[in-house]
């Protein structure tokens, strides 16, 4: 039975390397100073990961990151002192195609509704149609798209921001 839970500071290596192992693909961008500093941000409490688990063992995560630490672009869609941002979202392929990228989204959702948060944004590749069906499934609508070739090197090279209002 898969369950879900804030993840232990103990355990951020293990899910650093789940991230390397499963995250990695032509529409997501991982640098490594990205993920070291996403990292530690949990490190600092500046942002929480919620873990999903089948037997204990960790199978996939999201990071869900309070918005005075998001990246400053995304000031111009919401307050960031009101809004949260999911970084990145894992699962492994052992386990792709039951629910679990969605369910850690709404477990994120969750978080934000119980610390009074307006909104959570996100972002993905605009081809990325596998993330574009997981978001919406957790209830994340697309309000802008942009030309984005630093981060985006497939494809169109956009990258969409989506949003879920609390």
């Amino acid at each position: 039975m898969i369950e879900y839970r804030k993840a232990y500071l103990r355990e951020l290596n293990e899910l650093k390397a789940l991230l390397w192992e499963f995250g990695p693909n032509e529409w997501n961008y991982l640098t490594p100073e990205g993920v070291n500093d996403e990292f530690a941000l949990v490190k600092s409490g500046s942002a929480l990961v919620i873990v999903a688990t089948n037997d204990s063992e960790i199978i996939g995560f999201a990071v869900l990151i309070d918005g005075m630490s998001s990246p400053t672009y995304l000031e111009k869609y919401s307050d960031l002192q009101q809004m949260k941002f999911v970084g990145d979202v894992v699962v492994s392929s052992l386990h792709s195609g039951q629910g679990i990228a969605t369910r850690l989204l709404e477990e994120c959702l969750l978080e934000a509704r119980n610390n009074n948060i307006r909104s959570v944004l996100i972002e993905r590749h605009e081809e990325n149609l596998a993330s574009a069906g997981m978001m919406r499934k957790a209830g994340f609508e697309i309000i802008d798209t942009f030309f984005d070739p630093e981060k985006r090197a497939a494809g169109s090279q956009n990258s969409v921001i989506l949003e879920s209002k609390i």
